[in-house]
């Protein structure tokens, strides 16, 4: 069975069974706790909490993907037979639809009379009393096994094994049982009847403070990897050898060493995956990830002198592999090749002179040493173990972390004295900013892009939602719900709205509000965010009658006046049901 067959085999057998087919959500999430999606049921984390309506929303209250997932934690280990970055997650999902018996029974059903797989084992969870409070034995779920198939084994194991924590620094979590076929795991059952404060290690450390509690409705969060269970259908030893790679590694040079291949191999294919999601390579959160991964690969073909143009066909055969099931990277095609040409050749210019000054420092290559080599030369972590050689295998990631950390706190505190003390930082994660002159220009586009939130609402949908934006002193890049492309037409009435704004000249006032009170005044928030007690609320227009009104940290102009001339320079698609529009302000 080729993979294809089996991502369509696995959704159809769920969708005759009550779910909605719900498409990946990008790989930059909409979820301040965690840099990358990590997981299929990141997207679906408020349908747990009843924080969303799945009804609303999908239709049903049982849900089905295939969720593209990185993972930056195991970047080092790349180069066995097991890991990747980039990975897929078949998903079944339940918010109070249905639990332990038909989850249990769906799985077998799949797995044993859908694939024709034999399972070696199954494990449930055991019981505990160290997250704070006593969780009893899952004997419930050891009991539908045994009835469903008496010969079958099942483990018993602890909560470091089989209960699954939150998705990063809080969330739904709960017991789990698990489908062992040929020695691997290949799918997971989590029972979300929990919902913790804190994160997966605070929870098994028992950690004091942190409190779990049980949800409301039970849920089912179903995780199957996509590439273990190609391993088995298609009967190979490990990923690299399933048509998951078979594209890829045809490209690759016959005499290439196998650690290497198989580096090169993910590396690719999962800077093609972030490229296509609107990823591009810096210095910060998921752009440094990229970069990362794509100059390891880049290193690997400068070291092995691979003929030039290589990587660019593989990045198309991943292109052509992979499109027809996720369409961006086909949509995105020009985009993502010419982000790669610019970075390689980005690279080209400083790799040669990295090496030379890691050559010239001699000796061992400890933190200090490492971190200079990436500030000055551009060369990551992973490229200074790889061209380091045996003279950089005391260098640990802990320690270049640290270096780093303290390099950042070092510019923190730096850019903080440089703005007087008056609250604004370089780098929010929202706005970018490097002189005061950019702070002004930064602050009238981060005002814009209220009104231009405001103006989507009006002029197309009124639930229409921000999934993010990114504001430098040059543009708003803001990205938001909606399902099709915009009309020519609606985005001039859009630009024409936020202009009309501007040029009334209207005020642009903050107040610091409770919660459920700025929430009851109508300003808009990102519902899968977690905030204080009391936050702060920008108003554009009069407490009566307004244009805008936003849960916000600032800064903003005093008036819309203030803003300048407003032009959108672009729209386009970055997710399934997800667009992006970039704008500029004009004196």
């Amino acid at each position: 069975m080729k993979a294809d067959e089996l991502r369509l085999k696995f959704l159809e057998f769920f969708k005759n069974r009550g779910h909605a087919v719900v498409p990946s959500s990008p790989l930059v999430p909409d979820d301040p706790s965690v840099l990358l999606t990590t997981a299929g049921m990141q997207q679906f984390k408020p349908y747990y909490t009843g924080d969303a309506d799945p009804m609303k929303d999908f239709g049903a209250k049982n849900t089905a993907s295939v969720q593209k997932c990185f993972r930056a934690s195991d970047i080092d280990e790349v180069g066995d037979a097991s890991h990747l970055t980039f990975f897929e997650m078949l998903g079944n999902f339940s918010f109070g639809g249905y639990f332990k018996e038909d989850a249990i029974r769906w799985a077998h059903q799949f797995v044993t009379k859908e694939l024709g797989l034999k399972i070696d084992y199954v494990t449930v969870f055991g019981g505990t009393d160290t997250a704070g409070q006593a969780i009893p034995s899952d004997t419930e779920s050891e009991r539908l096994w045994k009835e469903m198939d008496p010969a079958l084994d099942v483990h018993v194991r602890g909560m470091d094994e089989n209960f699954w924590g939150p998705t990063g620094k809080e969330g739904p979590c709960g017991p789990t049982t698990e489908i062992y076929v040929g020695g691997v795991e290949i799918w997971n059952i989590v029972f979300n009847e929990f919902f913790y404060h804190g994160t997966r290690e605070e929870l098994l450390a028992g950690a004091a403070g942190k409190t779990l509690k049980p949800l409301k409705t039970p849920g089912v969060d179903t995780g199957a990897g996509f590439e273990r269970i190609a391993v088995a259908v298609q009967k190979k030893e490990h990923v690299f050898q399933t048509d998951l790679f078979a594209s890829v590694t045809a490209l690759l040079p016959r005499d290439l060493e196998e650690r290497a291949r198989r580096i090169i191999a993910d590396h690719l294919r999962a800077s093609a995956f972030l490229l296509a999601d609107g990823v591009r390579p810096s210095n910060k959160e998921a752009g440094y990830v990229l970069r990362r991964i794509l100059r390891r690969a880049l290193a690997f073909e400068h070291m092995h002198e691979m003929p030039a143009g290589i990587f660019e066909d593989i990045l198309t055969a991943v292109i052509r592999q992979y499109g027809g099931f996720y369409p961006e990277l086909e949509r995105e095609r020009d985009a993502m090749l010419d982000a790669y040409r610019v970075e390689r050749e980005r690279f080209a210019h400083t790799l040669s002179a990295g090496i030379k000054e890691l050559n010239r420092q001699g000796g061992t290559i400890d933190a200090k040493g490492g971190f200079h080599l990436y500030e000055s030369y551009g060369l990551p972590y992973e490229v200074i173990r790889e061209v380091g050689g045996e003279r950089a295998r005391g260098l640990t990631r802990d320690a270049f972390d640290a270096e780093f950390k303290k390099h950042q706190d070092k510019s923190r505190e730096g850019a903080e004295k440089k703005f007087g003390g008056h609250g604004l930082i370089l780098d929010t994660g929202e706005l970018k900013a490097a002189t005061e002159e950019e702070v002004k220009k930064v602050t009238r586009l981060h005002t814009a892009t209220h009104l231009l939130q405001s103006a989507l609402r009006k002029i197309l949908d009124p639930d229409v939602r921000q999934m993010g934006s990114d504001i430098t002193y040059m543009r708003t890049r803001f990205d938001f719900s909606f399902a099709r492309k915009l009309t020519p037409e609606e985005l001039k009435r859009v630009e024409d709205e936020v202009n009309d704004i501007i040029r009334a000249d209207h005020p642009v006032t903050m107040k610091e509000m409770d919660y459920e009170d700025a929430v009851a005044s109508g300003a808009l928030y990102f519902f899968r965010e977690k905030y204080p007690k009391r936050v702060k609320v920008y108003t554009v227009g009069t407490d009566d009658v307004f244009f805008s009104r936003e849960f916000c940290g600032g800064p903003h102009v005093s008036r819309t006046g203030e803003i300048g001339e407003f032009r959108i320079k672009k729209e386009e698609a970055v997710a399934s049901g997800v667009r992006r529009i970039r704008a500029v302000v004009e004196p």
